[in-house]
């Protein structure tokens, strides 16, 4: 199969297809929720959410709050 006569869809539908063969479902769904782009602008909310807090004051926050740990499988 040449690439170069596929169309965009025809790339996405083989690319999607080669993912599901060799990841599974679950990590091609992963996979492709890594790599999307998004909407939106980063730097703007970035400011909302920190306005002016230092660096400093920034690791202080982050240590006050509690890590959550990734709840685990149950096995079958």
């Amino acid at each position: 199969m040449k690439s170069e006569r596929l169309t965009d869809t025809d790339i996405r539908a083989h690319g999607w297809q080669a993912l599901v063969d060799r990841l599974g479902l679950t990590g091609a769904l992963r996979f492709i929720l890594q790599t999307e782009r998004g909407t939106g602008d980063y730097a703007r909310d970035r400011h909302r959410a920190l306005g002016t807090l230092s660096v400093d004051q920034l690791l202080q926050r982050m240590r006050a709050t509690p890590t959550r740990r990734p709840r685990r499988r149950a096995t079958a």
